[in-house]
């Protein structure tokens, strides 16, 4: 679960991690009075759950309460379009309005999981303000890596090595100490999947500052951070996307593909995307309805697929173990029932019932194509799909 900037940076301070003073405002004249308390010049920041915004006009530094008030002006209300959004982009409802802050330094610093490690894995950079992708790509020497202990966090003697490693004066090195763990903490007891501060700056006037602040947390962890679930905006996450996680399906969009996949656990989605790559298509989305889903969840996974104007095609895959293929069978003929989709469905069912299951979906007249294994199910798509160019569109 993401959140907005200005609630990550109200987290961190409460942490006792410095950040600018800065304020939130819903309209250009709540912009404009807090750009008065903070002295004139500040900067707008469109609060969005998507990196790139001062390239797509969301962050604006102005001089004056009233041009304040004028950036405001234009973007909220507006759908901000990054590099990281959907081309329709997401809504502005909010701007955070921050002081200027005089900067003699701009650095990184990082902190997410780290599968090797099995550990959480700070990373930080004397490049900050720029994308971590671009110091990786040209740069990966200037990438400070260091894993933190799961059970007793970052140690202080690691904290002040990242900080002398990054180029911290030895003045301040105790003050970025102090902030590196506690952005550990932060991590750790609150039970994030990422920690992100770019840029980390150190002031002319000898303080260390988080500029930016981005936080995003385990989903699974939620139910033991109330507080922290109710800061979910749904307004940001895709449409199809909120809609499955609200009846508790698992459903990601993704971009370029035109075959919808319904699945019942990771390993398959994997594998099911990898056929319809075989096939010369690609994923429009994936959804997984999980392990013991009943057919009315079933019906409204087809339906959600059945909704994305990229599918199609439908290509199920399901394996019976807790899940029974003759009431994932049902379900599926609830959902082409209810949403009257005359879409190829491509479907391959094994396990618990699942002759049972193939025979419903037989007798129920739709426009499906059975198959035993995936090499089959490849050779499907590909039938129903039509004839493809060799980078996987329609010819």
């Amino acid at each position: 679960m993401n959140i907005h900037e200005y609630q990550a940076r109200e987290i961190l301070e409460s942490y006792g991690v410095t950040v600018p003073r800065a304020g939130v405002a819903s309209t250009p004249d709540e912009a404009r009075q807090l750009a008065v308390d903070l002295g004139g010049r500040v900067v707008v920041k469109a609060q969005v759950h998507a990196g790139g915004r001062g390239k797509a006009g969301g962050v604006k530094l102005v001089n004056s309460p009233d041009e304040a008030a004028e950036a405001a002006a234009g973007m909220l209300g507006t759908n901000l379009v990054t590099h990281q959004t959907k081309a329709g982009g997401v809504p502005v409802r909010k701007v955070l309005v921050a002081e200027l802050t005089d900067i003699a330094d701009e650095l990184y610093m990082a902190i997410t999981m780290d599968a090797d490690a099995r550990a959480p894995m700070v990373m930080a950079s004397s490049e900050g303000g720029v994308e971590i992708e671009e110091v990786a790509a040209n740069s990966p020497d200037k990438i400070v890596r260091v894993a933190a202990d799961p059970l007793i966090g970052l140690t202080a003697y690691h904290a002040r090595d990242i900080a002398t490693e990054i180029g911290i004066p030895i003045n301040l090195v105790r003050q970025a100490t102090a902030l590196i763990t506690n952005l550990c903490r932060v991590f750790q007891e609150l039970d994030a999947s990422l920690v992100e501060i770019n840029p980390l700056v150190v002031t002319t006037d000898g303080r260390v500052m988080a500029l930016d602040a981005k936080i995003a947390f385990e989903d699974d962890a939620l139910f033991r951070h109330k507080e922290v679930a109710e800061l979910r905006d749904p307004e940001q996450n895709d449409e199809l996307e909120q809609k499955a996680h609200d009846a508790g399906l698992a459903y990601v969009k993704l971009d370029g593909g035109r075959v919808g996949c319904m699945v019942n656990g990771a390993g398959l989605a994997m594998a099911t995307m990898d056929i319809t790559k075989t096939a010369g298509a690609a994923p429009a989305n994936f959804l997984d309805v999980g392990g013991g889903a009943a057919e009315d969840k079933i019906a409204e996974a087809l339906e959600i697929i059945v909704s994305d104007s990229d599918v199609e095609a439908i290509l199920v895959n399901l394996f019976g173990g807790i899940l029974r293929c003759d009431v994932a069978a049902r379900g599926i003929v609830m959902g082409v029932s209810s949403t009257g989709t005359q879409m190829p469905l491509v479907v391959a069912m094994r396990g618990t019932n699942s002759e049972e299951g193939l025979q419903i979906l037989a007798d129920a007249g739709l426009n499906v194509t059975t198959v035993g294994d995936l090499g089959e199910a490849a050779t499907a798509l590909t039938q129903v799909l039509g004839p493809t160019s060799s980078n996987g569109e329609n010819s």
